[in-house]
C-alpha cells in the first residue's frame, strides 16, 4: 500500500485548524468506562465506519503512542499522540493515511464527570490537501456526515441515543 505522508502539527492546531468540528455528547456512564472505550486495546470498536484500530507501540500509552486504524473500509490511518492525561484527555495528528485526502488531520478527545456521566467532547480538526481544499463545501460535508455517524455509534453505545 501507498502512503500519504501528512504535515505533523501541536496541539495549538485543535484551535486553529481551517475545518474544526467539536461533538460535545453526555454519556449515561462513569467516566472510566468511556476512557476505557477510547484508550483501550480495540479503540473505538463500537463506530460503525471505523475497524482494525490498534495501538502499535507498546504499553503504556502516552505521548508518542502510535496506532493505526481503518475508517470506512478504505482509509487507512496512522497515528502519533500528540497529548496524552490519563483518564481524562488525548490528542493524536495522522501522521501517514493510504489516500491523499489532508494535509493535516487529528483529534482531540476529551472525558469529564458531569453529574449523570460523562461529558465526552470529540473534536476532528483538518486541513484538507490542496487538491481538495476548494470548494470547501465539498471537503467538509461528506466528512463532517461521517464524523455525525461515528458520534451516534458513540452514543448508542453508551446508552445515550
Amino acid at each position: 500500500m501507498a502512503w500519504s505522508t501528512l504535515e505533523p502539527f501541536d496541539v495549538s492546531f485543535f484551535d486553529t485548524a481551517p475545518h474544526r468540528h467539536s461533538f460535545p455528547m453526555d454519556l449515561p456512564v462513569a467516566p472510566q468506562a468511556v476512557w476505557a472505550g477510547l484508550a483501550g486495546d480495540t479503540p473505538l470498536s463500537w463506530c460503525r465506519g471505523l475497524n482494525a484500530g490498534r495501538y502499535t507501540s507498546p504499553a503504556p500509552h502516552g505521548v508518542g503512542t502510535t496506532r493505526e486504524i481503518t475508517a470506512l473500509r478504505v482509509l487507512h490511518l496512522r497515528e502519533e499522540f500528540v497529548r496524552w492525561e490519563e483518564g481524562t484527555r488525548h490528542s493524536f495528528c495522522v501522521t501517514q493515511a493510504s489516500l491523499p485526502l489532508f494535509r493535516r488531520f487529528g483529534e482531540d478527545y476529551v472525558v469529564e464527570p458531569v453529574a449523570n456521566g460523562t461529558r465526552f467532547t470529540w473534536t476532528f480538526a483538518f486541513e484538507p490537501s490542496p487538491v481538495l481544499a476548494r470548494p470547501a463545501a465539498l471537503t467538509d460535508f461528506p466528512g463532517r456526515a461521517f464524523m455525525k455517524q461515528l458520534v451516534n455509534s458513540t452514543k448508542r453505545h453508551f446508552g445515550a441515543a
